[in-house]
């Protein structure tokens, strides 16, 4: 299939350019996974870049079709393995929408709480692996340092510091403690002016806003045609997140902003645009934190279910605003254990689609700071 794509690709001499086909990936540092992309160039701009995907693919949604409802949730954990709670948590949502179970409100908002930190680390490694791969090393160890405190209180909280399986069809598997409540406050005590000196370090660096500001611009008309969500549509100047257009859990008790693309140093929709949204969402999430801490009822963490779950035939849709963006789950039933069918979707492959057009007359340098800028991650592309 992929020779059928680029039998048109073939390298074109004249007396004044000289095309050359260009591999970059998939073992590349700055490809954020095993992706590749095939890259027609002159010198060192770009004519056209091809994004080849499917290294990574491990055939979880057919999985599905043969493990039962509730002991699927570890797979999920694999859609994406920096926003690993987002995945727990959207696949629960579906198979509670089937068979109508209702979550204890303490339950909803320990995932929110879970959910929010975990966009917190996600958003860490995308900012901080984006001024890494243009050049910048030292913040990418500042925001290192960071995320591990966030991965220290995950694993207190639900034992594991990255694949968390965390939610549970009803709820969540354990609840929080004083002593973790304590270390959430502390830690957002001491991450919110971090960010500020983060900022001041790399974000308003002359250097890094010369590599980013005005670079692969994409128009709101073309976000919106192109499918994409979360922070890339966001950093277009488009004010769309889930969690208000679409509420879910008890989201719609928080008080929170949307960050959105203003052209913050150059244009509205450039590479800098989508990296700023990110920054400004992590203030965000530490706000939805607090509230969520001040704010949590006692109460159950979890509606007892039946080992052996079974659900009539139905289907539905569910989706929950990732790190990513728009993380969805259509799931069918059939009336057994497990499911009849599972699709996923998610925000890294509708971002892949738009690479082709917005690359062109790139430097390849720039495609760098592009794939960054997108914050793609392989196994939410391949699954």
């Amino acid at each position: 299939m992929l020779k059928n794509q680029l039998s048109h690709l073939k390298p074109q001499a004249t007396p004044f350019m000289e095309e050359m086909i260009l591999n970059m990936g998939p073992q590349h540092p700055s490809t954020h996974g095993v992706l590749n992309f095939l890259i027609i160039t002159d010198g060192e701009v770009i004519h056209q870049a091809l994004p080849n995907v499917g290294y990574l693919h491990r055939g979880i949604e057919k999985l599905a079709e043969q493990t039962p409802y509730t002991t699927f949730i570890p797979f999920t954990d694999r859609i994406d393995y920096l926003s690993a709670m987002f995945a727990n948590h959207v696949y629960v949502m579906a198979v509670e929408t089937l068979a109508n179970i209702e979550v204890p409100e303490r339950g909803e908002y320990l995932r929110v709480i879970a959910c929010e930190l975990n966009r917190i680390a996600s958003h860490l490694i995308s900012t901080g692996a984006l001024a890494l791969d243009i050049g910048a090393s030292t913040p990418f160890v500042h925001w290192i340092r960071e995320r591990e405190c966030i991965n220290d209180i995950m694993e207190a909280l639900c034992g594991a510091r990255l694949t968390y399986s965390y939610m549970r069809v009803g709820g969540v598997s354990r609840d929080i403690s004083q002593n973790i409540k304590d270390a959430v406050l502390k830690f957002l005590d001491h991450f919110e002016p971090i960010i500020d000196e983060y900022n001041r370090l790399i974000s308003f660096n002359g250097i890094f806003i010369k590599r980013l500001a005005n670079v692969a611009i994409i128009s709101q008309v073309d976000a919106v045609n192109f499918g994409l969500v979360g922070p890339n549509l966001r950093g277009s100047g488009i004010e769309m997140d889930i969690r208000r257009a679409i509420p879910y859990g008890v989201y719609d008790r928080f008080d929170f902003k949307i960050p959105i693309g203003l052209g913050f140093q150059g244009t509205l929709g450039d590479s800098y645009d989508r990296y700023f949204v990110r920054i400004l969402e992590m203030k965000e999430s530490c706000s939805i934190v607090r509230q969520a801490l001040e704010t949590l009822p006692p109460g159950d963490i979890r509606t007892k279910i039946k080992r052996n779950l079974k659900i009539r035939e139905n289907e539905c849709y569910t989706c929950v605003e990732s790190a990513r963006g728009e993380m969805g789950i259509y799931l069918v039933s059939d009336g057994s254990d497990r499911p009849y069918r599972l699709k996923i979707k998610t925000g890294s492959f509708t971002a892949m689609s738009i690479v082709e057009k917005i690359s062109q007359g790139l430097m390849v340098a720039d495609l760098i700071a592009l794939i960054g800028s997108l914050d793609v991650v392989a196994p939410e592309i391949d699954r």
